[in-house]
């Protein structure tokens, strides 16, 4: 709570040895970044998955793997994102990062790379200073981790295309999808009540009222979706949990049968997510997988197209 200004002044001095704490989303240097994970129990590294992941990628990517398995194992390069929004940032903000350190999280080697949209990361671990929602008055950035923004890349949307954002909230995928084209129409969904709410004040921050119109916010499970508009989309960006974007954390074992075979969840969601889309268009699904930890982080684990 804010203290007014004359009750602030009536406060006794703080006593020696006693410091206050910086505001919740404050700039933190990478000295304070380093101490505030002293204390806490260090995440252990997985060798049996960095051998399978070395012996795999090694394979596929060649003499690439190398710098790749340095970025996957060192996080803290590419956690703290600062991704622009091109509908209010200025040329001065840009400045300011790169006198920071900041530099450009994506290269103009991808297949696929807007031009509009402008992603930054530091090659030091530190995190820029959030900005509080304010009515009517648009961000000029998003904080998020980098790797978030490679499934938006991955689907590859083009101005006019019907985009659904499955599992939406809180909204930094919606956000870099606007970044990148203009959408037929972008439906975010987000099945969950109160990260609804957190969706919807996301995209009021950072998307002008005009474009409003281009934007769908709902709070629907997953599986009405295709009953609801099949073959509508030409894109779905959504996680590859069941659990993530409907109200059961668990199929119902009826929907598990076709005739007298068992369907497995992971099959049956996938049979959801063709249902949605046009005959010939894309489908994304994303994993979240950490290399080196044998815990749920973010990584790339499917595409395909239909």
């Amino acid at each position: 709570m804010r203290l007014p200004h004359a009750a602030a002044r009536l406060l006794p001095p703080l006593p020696t040895g006693i410091a206050l704490r910086p505001r919740r989303g404050a700039a933190q240097t990478p000295e304070q970044l380093e101490n505030k994970t002293k204390g806490k129990l260090q995440k252990q590294t997985c060798q049996v998955v960095l051998d399978h992941f070395e012996k795999q990628y090694s394979t596929e990517l060649g003499d690439a793997w190398s710098s790749v398995r340095e970025v996957l194992t060192y996080p803290l390069c590419w956690q703290h994102a600062v991704l622009l929004n091109k509908f209010s940032h200025t040329a001065d903000l840009e400045d300011t990062l790169c006198a920071q350190g900041y530099h450009p999280a994506f290269r103009g080697t991808l297949p696929y790379l807007p031009r509009s949209l402008k992603c930054y990361v530091s090659r030091t671990p530190r995190r820029f200073p959030s900005q509080k929602h304010q009515a009517g008055k648009l961000k000029e950035y998003y904080l998020l981790n980098a790797a978030s923004v490679l499934p938006v890349l991955a689907l590859e949307v083009k101005d006019g295309e019907d985009v659904l954002d499955l599992c939406a909230a809180p909204g930094g995928k919606s956000v870099a999808i606007l970044q990148c084209a203009s959408p037929g129409e972008l439906h975010c969904n987000e099945y969950d009540e109160l990260r609804s709410r957190w969706l919807k004040q996301t995209m009021e921050s950072f998307i002008p009222r005009p474009l409003f119109n281009l934007i769908t916010v709902s709070i629907l499970d997953g599986r009405q979706i295709g009953e609801l508009k099949p073959e509508f989309y030409d894109k779905i960006l959504t996680c590859c949990s069941l659990g993530s974007c409907c109200t059961d954390m668990a199929v119902p074992s009826i929907m598990l049968h076709e005739g007298t075979r068992k369907t497995h969840p992971s099959r049956y969601w996938l049979m959801l997510l063709v249902q949605m889309t046009k005959v010939g268009y894309s489908l994304l699904i994303f994993s979240k997988l950490h290399l080196g930890y044998c815990k749920e982080k973010s990584y790339l684990f499917y595409s395909s197209n239909y």
